[in-house]
């Protein structure tokens, strides 16, 4: 498809309708007319092209789409990305994390509460425009899901169906409990699987606190690296993203 537009419409299987902010933009913005082609994703992983049905005022615009093709988008990489991370005290890098993630691909962006968190409190309403727009901006049918702040504890113990992994700095030795005392730190893009979930935890400046690490071993999770270099935590999390996406990506 040559350079378009793409547009959300989280009920566009039922309603056909832009939402308000997308209406205002296509009608007022890029001056789309009746019978212009449209061409929509409702986030969840179809696009859906057709033509343009302006409706409204000048005030209050609203645009619809008559839809003439439904179209599933499949996914690069074939199973889930998640990724954890504690927010950064400054707001703008973990809001630049969310956007370059989004582009490279991934399913879901966690918040963690940590021992060592510079921030406790994040407004994911913020978070989720940002995605939106990555999303639509890289040509993606999937925005990934955005959950609220939780606590380590409480968030290591939820279910996941998948490869859990842990990223600190400390040597094993210093982390080690009687069943993680032989478990070896991996290069994260050694032990990414393809065909298999991934959740990867990324902790605030600070690191997670030697218990922490603890904690998720017992939880199941395993300890991996990024590198040798020490990293920002929004430059740590969206390394995670972008091994974890290539090495799925890989066809071998």
């Amino acid at each position: 498809m040559k350079e378009s537009h793409l547009f959300y419409a989280p009920d566009v299987a039922s309603s056909r309708a832009l939402a308000e902010e997308e209406a205002a933009h296509a009608v007022r913005v890029l001056r789309i007319k009746e019978g212009d082609p449209l061409w929509v994703t409702d986030g969840l992983g179809r696009f859906y092209e057709g033509s343009a049905s302006p409706a409204g005022s000048s005030k209050h615009p609203e645009c619809y789409i008559n839809v003439d093709t439904e179209r599933e988008w499949q996914r690069p990489w074939p199973s889930a990305i998640h990724i954890a991370v504690a927010p950064t005290k400054n707001m703008d890098r973990i809001e630049w994390f969310a956007e370059k993630a989004t582009e490279i691909g991934l399913d879901a962006i966690h918040f963690l509460d940590c021992a060592n968190s510079e921030r406790r409190v994040v407004k994911t309403e913020r978070i989720e425009k940002i995605v939106v727009s990555a999303m639509k901006q890289s040509h993606k049918a999937l925005k990934p899901v955005v959950s609220e702040m939780t606590r380590f504890k409480d968030f290591i113990n939820q279910p996941f169906e998948g490869d859990k992994f842990i990223a600190h700095c400390y040597e094993q030795t210093d982390v080690a409990t009687d069943d993680a005392a032989t478990q070896t730190k991996h290069f994260l893009f050694d032990v990414v699987r393809r065909d298999v979930p991934t959740l990867i935890l990324i902790g605030p400046e600070g690191d997670f606190s030697v218990d922490e690490v603890r904690m998720a071993h017992a939880a199941g999770f395993r300890s991996i690296t990024l590198g040798e270099s020490r990293l920002r935590t929004e430059t740590a999390a969206l390394i995670a993203v972008a091994h974890s996406n290539l090495k799925k990506t890989c066809n071998n």
